[in-house]
């Protein structure tokens, strides 16, 4: 930590001439308490949520990886009737 980053937390943390510890009231802490208990739930939810999104996306990507591998055989298994037609037509010709 810097020096003058250092000074203004020990400034925040001492009071006074004296350098007497401040110490907080007990609604200040509860109130902070409950601040920070909010902030976790908030955060939790937002975890809960990425999470089930997260899940839904890897569902989703397997889901077109399977229709993405049945596309490509299909495509192949048209590419070899075609080939195989070609073939056809040439020996017809040749034989014509």
């Amino acid at each position: 930590m810097h020096s003058r980053a250092r000074a203004i937390c020990l400034a925040d943390f001492f009071q006074g001439p004296d350098i007497v510890p401040r110490m907080k009231t007990p609604d200040v802490a509860q109130h902070e308490l409950a601040a920070l208990s909010q902030q976790l739930d908030r955060l939790l939810e937002h975890v809960h949520r990425l999470s089930e999104e997260n899940r839904s996306l890897r569902h989703s990507q397997e889901q077109l990886a399977s229709e993405r591998a049945g596309l490509l055989a299909r495509n192949e298994q048209a590419r070899s009737r075609v080939e195989a037609m070609i073939q056809r037509l040439k020996a017809l010709e040749n034989n014509g």
